[in-house]
This record gives structure tokens, C-alpha cells and sequence, in this order.
């Protein structure tokens, strides 16, 4: 399994399969998660799901790549990757939003940049070709 990390980024942290933990995860630099966590994760550095690992967890991150399984809510300022073995039940709140085939994301997405009255939405016309809305406050 590979995980993206740059030549600079080094994991700072990791819980290991077989490890359980509940309550507040707060960290810099990169975390690895490979084991059972239920609370909150914030950082606005890199979290990366391992294939193994179990998250319950409302999750505000710079960037998360996720490889297991995350129920909750997640909210990345740059990016959110979900891999082939990566499932995901919960909201997205992301600019950047990747999803290898294979790969399964239940809920709903939000991809505003930092102008969210900027939003384009798309939506199926009458005769089934996609058209644009704009947002309420473009209209107005």
C-alpha cells in the first residue's frame, strides 16, 4: 500500500492495529491511524486512515487520505483522498476531493473554495442534460 507523503513529510505519529482510543486527538505534523478510535481529530496538518483502522470521529484536518473505515463528519481545508479499501459515512467538506474506484463515500459533499456564494451546483434539466444553478446570492 502506498500513501502519498512528500519527501519532507514524515509520520510524527501512528496508532497501531489493536490499539483502542477514545476522546480528543489534537497533533502536527503527519498521524497514522491504524488501529480503533471514537472522539474528535483536529489538526491542519496531514492525517492519513490505514486500512485496518475504525474512526468514529467528527474530523477538521489540512489533509486526510483514508485507506479503512471513517464514520463522521470530515472537514479538510486542502484535500480529502479516499483509496480503493478507503470507506467513508459521513459529510465532506473539502476543496480538493479525490475517490479511487473501488472506493466508497456515503453523504453529502460540500467543495466550496474560500467564496462559498461561488458555488456552482449541477442539476439534471427536463430532458435529462445537466445544467448549471447558480447560488441564491448570484440570482439576487
Amino acid at each position: 500500500m502506498k500513501f502519498r507523503l512528500k519527501g519532507s513529510d514524515q509520520v510524527s505519529g501512528f496508532l497501531d492495529k489493536g490499539t483502542n482510543m477514545t476522546g480528543e486527538l489534537e497533533f502536527a505534523g503527519t498521524l497514522r491511524i491504524d488501529g480503533n478510535f471514537h472522539g474528535s481529530i483536529g489538526t491542519g496538518d496531514i492525517l492519513i486512515i490505514g486500512e485496518h483502522a475504525v474512526v468514529h470521529a467528527d474530523i477538521k484536518v489540512g489533509e486526510v487520505e483514508i485507506h479503512g473505515q471513517v464514520f463522521g463528519s470530515v472537514d479538510a481545508k486542502r484535500r480529502v483522498e479516499i483509496s480503493v479499501s478507503g470507506r467513508l459515512r459521513g459529510d465532506v467538506r473539502t476543496p480538493v476531493l479525490g475517490v479511487t474506484p473501488g472506493g466508497i463515500l456515503d453523504g453529502r459533499i460540500q467543495m466550496a473554495g474560500d467564496h462559498p456564494e461561488e458555488t456552482t451546483v449541477a442539476t439534471v434539466g427536463t430532458r435529462g442534460v445537466p445544467q448549471e444553478q447558480r447560488s441564491r446570492q448570484d440570482r439576487d
